[in-house]
């Protein structure tokens, strides 16, 4: 494949927020390129036709824009090509729409000016970080100068979630200290707030918070001492080690599931990504489906054809000439394959719409099987190209944000001859019957292929203990375990 062919397959599997990163890099390089902002001056920079026009899905019907009916159904490689041989007809086009004290801890420069000091509402608007919180701490708890350096020594070992990493003994050593004093010092440090901050594992993060409240006594101790016991529900081993009966010991449960295993989180958590749609997709007043893409994601990119026509005027060498048409050519072919990328994630995002339509209107339970091909067969596509563009997307749609690789699941067999279940609606019925054991009850899973298949569904056993599996849902005896400690 050319280097073209390969940027544009790139560009395929690249969510929408990957691609502007992407088209960034692109036009850093290429002084051809301009980044989106409409001019009225004629020749400038011209805004042309958006990618690709909302689909709308009705029913069994689809009314697809005339760029996508008019694809030829060529595989992926194929299409490309065709993309990268039209030539270009001199007009800008646009590849996509985008819409002592504390104070003798900090650093030894100071503050800077006063000018550049953040202003007393945006201090007050930024959250507390971990670190802040427990320097202060420091500061006002320890008032020996060498406690507090082995005390900001162990602050730098600790995790996001507020544990102790590397031990102590490899610290001992780097700073010179006897064992003794810096065990006395950890043990300072772990009387601070939040409670359960520099424990070195879940046990003892536990019994710190149970200790700052009073409540770690000897029965409490000895579940601490035995925590995989609790992981897997077993009341009566439990019960036997503690020393407690049923009742003392579910109250022990709750009160340890009351607990923080993360307190370093409640101060600067992990920033999580959210996820953005690239896709759009809306009820219609009759009864249809609209799917668009999401415009406000999508880089706007344009071809400077005046700044082009001003250089080539001038006298240039061959060299110069060589490069101005070879960037004039990558600039083209980017909005190009930007303009056939909007197209193809449309069109197959417009199909499985289509095909999924009983999910959107009636839930999970309604999750037909569905494969690669089924797309690919229905919109004259390769199945690598279907692949490329379901990689990393996510649609919102009324039920939801969901990545379109999630309508893809394999089909289960019906018990009478009827449709096939996917695998997806399968789980969904799993776990709804496990929602609904009777209290005092657990279904094995030999009892779980009996209800399903009293309800048209052909399944093993096997298959069943790897949807439970999968789902995270504890065996019978397990569950059965766990309702004991609830009770």
């Amino acid at each position: 494949m050319t280097p073209q062919l390969q940027q544009a397959i790139k560009m395929l599997q690249l969510s929408n927020l990957e691609l502007i990163g992407f088209v960034e890099a692109e036009i850093e390089q290429n002084p051809l390129l301009e980044r989106g902002e409409r001019e009225s001056e004629d020749g400038a920079a011209q805004e042309a036709e958006p990618q690709a026009e909302p689909s709308t899905v009705n029913g069994a019907a689809e009314a697809l824009p005339e760029a996508l009916a008019a694809d030829d159904g060529s595989d992926a490689a194929d299409h490309w090509r065709a993309a990268a041989g039209e030539e270009g007809d001199g007009r800008a086009e646009i590849g996509g729409d985008l819409g002592g004290d504390i104070h003798s801890w900090r650093s030894g420069n100071g503050p800077g000016p006063a000018d550049d000091l953040p202003g007393i509402e945006q201090a007050a608007a930024r959250p507390r970080t971990l670190r802040e919180h427990l320097i202060e701490q420091i500061g006002a708890d320890l008032p020996d100068q060498a406690d507090r350096v082995i005390a900001l020594h162990l602050l730098d070992q600790l995790d996001e979630a507020g544990y102790l990493q590397g031990g102590l003994a490899g610290a001992a050593e780097r700073l010179g200290c006897g064992p003794a004093q810096l065990e006395r010092v950890l043990a300072r440090l772990q009387e601070f707030d939040p409670p359960g901050v520099f424990a070195r594992d879940l046990a003892e993060c536990l019994g710190l918070q149970l200790r700052d409240r009073d409540r770690l006594d000897p029965a409490m101790q000895r579940l601490l001492d035995n925590l995989p016991l609790l992981a897997a529900r077993n009341a009566a081993a439990l019960m036997r080690l503690c020393g407690v009966d049923a009742e003392d010991l579910a109250e022990m449960v709750a009160e340890i599931k009351s607990l923080d295993p993360r307190p370093g989180f409640a101060f600067d958590p992990p920033l999580a990504q959210p996820v953005v749609p690239d896709i759009l997709m809306r009820a219609q007043l009759d009864g249809g489906w609209a799917v668009e893409l999401n415009a406000e994601t999508l880089p706007r990119v344009l071809v400077n054809n005046r700044y082009y026509a001003r250089i080539s005027r001038a006298a240039l060498s061959k060299t110069e000439r060589e490069y101005l048409t070879d960037r004039m050519q990558a600039a083209n072919w980017l909005v190009k394959s930007l303009h056939q990328r909007a197209i193809t994630i449309l069109k197959v995002a417009t199909e499985i719409v289509q095909q999924q339509d009983g999910f959107f209107r009636h839930g999970v339970q309604s999750l037909r099987p569905l494969i690669l091909r089924d797309i690919a067969d229905a919109i004259g596509m390769h199945e690598s190209t279907v692949s490329r563009v379901t990689t990393n997307k996510y649609i919102a749609t009324p039920r939801g944000l969901f990545e379109l690789k999630y309508f893809f699941t394999s089909a289960i067999a019906a018990s009478r001859g009827g449709d096939a279940h996917s695998a997806e609606a399968v789980r969904f019925r799993i776990r709804s019957l496990i929602d609904g054991e009777p209290v005092g009850s657990t279904f094995s899973d030999e009892r779980i292929v009996e209800l399903l298949q009293q309800d048209g569904v052909d399944i093993a056993r096997r298959t069943v203990a790897k949807y439970r599996e999968a789902m995270r849902i504890p065996s019978s005896v397990q569950r059965r375990r766990e309702k004991m400690l609830s009770l």
